[in-house]
């Protein structure tokens, strides 16, 4: 009933079209023996279950692993190519809605960027900067095995700012004495009456100083948003030939995972109510994402808040020194988070 409700997370792809009707989620229970997280350190294991590719042609999009045992698991996969974070949250409600006996809201809209590009109006040009130059790894170093590995944090604060607090943690560490994040931007909020699970994300491009204050760049994003960059930036000119990272498959092929010319992706859920996700017989108690690894970008640093705390996981390349590195990103960020 749920994936009925939202078609978009039972699609195929053939050529650039999507098609409706194609494999719904499974369900796959895993046994308890299948380590997927260090307790006491707060890293996420390589089960093998968090590697396997998600094929967009054959589908089906999207799966959700549940671990029964003392603390119950339940790990929901997807392609960012099909949904994005607020996506994959509108089909989970419904599952969640019809577990509890009542009927989905639904996600039934299907249209795509463009109509975003129009519903934002008129939208003032952002001047190109060009190709971004690459910068060395900060997470640890030598090469990469080509796996993501990922640290989690909690932290007991919900401030405000918190994309800004975390962005000026990364700027501590640049090598560099300026680099840029990335900040991804839900287009939904140009029109409130849709209601898709399609991924409907933008990248709004920000520009950091080595050890930035964190108001000064809160102060940046929220300029941003009001002059509606994220739309500027990816929608509004030809992004395919001006973007600041690559323009070919050939230029993709140079990133090989020792520099990149964007630091961080940072994504702030926001303020989230786990009730939604409640059944009779399943209360979750936190939540937080898996970031995936993406060419350009060194690292994926994601955030939830939860009444009274911050849930932070890093997602980066496994590489010699990463984990240690990445505990001492999140010891930064905790303290800012902390901080007045």
């Amino acid at each position: 009933m749920a994936t009925d409700a939202n078609p978009g997370m039972a699609v195929t792809r053939k050529n650039s079209n999507w098609r409706g009707g194609g494999p719904r989620p499974p369900v796959t229970v895993l046994p308890d023996s299948t380590e997927l997280v260090h307790s006491d350190r707060g890293d996420i294991v390589g089960a093998a279950p968090l590697y396997e590719d998600i094929d967009v042609v054959r589908g089906p999009v999207a799966e959700i692993l549940l671990q029964p045992g003392p603390r119950t698991r339940l790990v929901v996969r997807a392609s960012h190519i099909v949904t994005d974070g607020r996506g994959l949250q509108h089909w989970l409600a419904d599952v969640f809605r019809v577990l509890r006996g009542t009927d989905p809201v639904g996600s039934p809209a299907t249209v795509n960027d463009t109509h975003f590009l129009a519903a934002a109006g008129k939208v003032a040009p952002v001047a190109g900067t060009g190709k971004i130059p690459t910068q060395p790894t900060m997470l640890g170093s030598g090469p990469a095995s080509g796996r993501p590995l990922w640290v989690r944090r909690t932290v007991p604060a919900a401030p405000k700012g918190v994309t800004a607090r975390i962005a000026a943690a990364v700027s501590g560490r640049l090598p560099a004495e300026c680099g840029h994040v990335l900040v991804p931007v839900d287009l939904r909020r140009h029109d409130r009456s849709i209601d898709s699970t399609a991924n409907l994300t933008a990248q709004l491009l920000v520009p950091v100083e080595r050890g930035g204050d964190w108001r000064r760049i809160h102060s940046r994003l929220l300029t941003g948003l009001l002059r509606k960059h994220e739309v500027a930036q990816q929608l509004g000119r030809d992004f395919r030939n001006t973007n600041p990272f690559v323009n070919s498959l050939t230029e993709a092929a140079q990133y090989t995972g020792d520099a990149f010319p964007a630091a961080a992706i940072i994504s702030d859920h926001g303020p989230f109510d786990l009730t939604r996700y409640a059944a009779p017989t399943f209360a979750p108690d936190t939540i937080y994402t898996l970031p995936m690894l993406v060419p350009y970008v060194e690292m994926f640093v994601s955030a939830f808040q939860l009444d009274d705390r911050t849930e932070l996981t890093v997602g980066a390349r496994e590489r010699p020194g990463a984990v240690e590195a990445a505990r001492a990103l999140l010891d930064d960020t905790a303290a800012l988070l902390l901080s007045d």
